[in-house]
């Protein structure tokens, strides 16, 4: 008998948890040709969120917890909770519902028919539009810009079905800090779609801010794109050339009218601001890339667990 597993990772969510399971549990008892399990992480909480998924494991031996020893973040959790995978697919869910678990049987249907990745795609969402909107416009841009060879599917966050030798890949990769919604795209292997409209959170709060997603659309551009670097080489060239003659226009403009032309601090001013300005700018997106160098060199662990439970 195959075997599935739900990969949810948590942070705060004891009012949402016990919901995520209930509706999960409805949907599986369609499928008993199956067998079903659990990993469910948690970020070091600082509700009850902990002490529902031990009750949750205690009443269900195939629920499997993992507490972290801090919050990891909600980009190397969940994909710690994939690698820890021994079973024939695995379905991750964010754990404030706002991805369906209604949608389950039809991720498993696609797997069914073939496809090793099942991508649940939000081509509607409750929430703020113009929040909808930026997400858009930020997928647009990045595909605009990947050189890698492999476009980004829009408005999918890594909700869907991965087949085990997807997980297989995922952890040959070794990768400290990983973009998953860029990953399951380079590897290749069938891809299936699933529409569907994204909910808003009914019960607690986002626990994304500014700094968080630019954190994941600063690593979406920095793991797939060398475009920024060379735009910045070219740029550099443009503008030493336009410098070059400016230089010469002035230079013979005040060897022919020496005595009247007078230079001025204007144009110093703001070619002396305007460069500055182009440098930081630079030097920031060139740190981005240093950063993501570093962050694979020193190569610290994904997640560092505290406790673990029903393994």
């Amino acid at each position: 008998m195959k075997k599935i597993c739900f990969v949810s990772s948590c942070y705060n969510e004891e009012l949402n948890i016990e919901e995520l399971y209930n509706r999960i549990q409805k949907q599986i008892q369609n499928f008993p040709q199956y067998q079903f399990e659990y990993i469910l992480l948690d970020n070091s909480s600082t509700d009850n969120t902990a002490q529902k998924l031990r009750e949750l494991a205690k009443r269900d031996k195939n629920v499997k917890v993992i507490l972290n020893a801090r919050n990891f973040g909600h980009i190397r959790s969940p994909y710690y909770g994939l690698l820890n995978v021994q079973a024939d697919a695995a379905i991750y869910l964010a754990s404030d519902l706002q991805d369906p678990p209604e949608l389950i049987p039809a991720l498993i249907k696609k797997w069914e028919e073939g496809y090793k990745i099942v991508l649940a795609q939000k081509n509607q969402s409750e929430e703020f539009f113009l929040f909808f909107l930026i997400r858009k416009l930020f997928y647009n841009l990045i595909n605009s810009i990947n050189d890698s060879g492999a476009k980004l599917i829009k408005n999918c966050t890594g909700f869907g079905l991965y087949d085990r030798r997807v997980i297989d890949v995922l952890r040959s990769l070794d990768d400290p800090y990983p973009y998953l919604r860029g990953i399951i795209c380079e590897i290749g292997f069938k891809k299936a779609i699933i529409p569907f409209v994204q909910p808003t959170r009914k019960r607690g709060f986002s626990k994304n801010n500014f700094y968080t997603l630019y954190d994941i659309a600063m690593l979406g551009i920095v793991k797939h794109s060398k475009v920024p670097l060379r735009v910045m080489i070219f740029f550099g060239l443009i503008t030493a050339f336009l410098s070059f003659l400016t230089s010469c226009f002035y230079l013979f403009y005040k060897l022919i009218y020496w005595d009247s032309f007078s230079l001025g601090m204007a144009p110093i001013i703001i070619g002396f601001f305007f460069l500055f300005s182009v440098q930081f700018i630079f030097l920031g997106l060139l740190g981005e890339y240093i950063g993501a160098i570093w962050t694979r060199v020193d190569k610290k662990p994904l997640v560092v667990e505290d406790e673990r439970l029903n393994f």
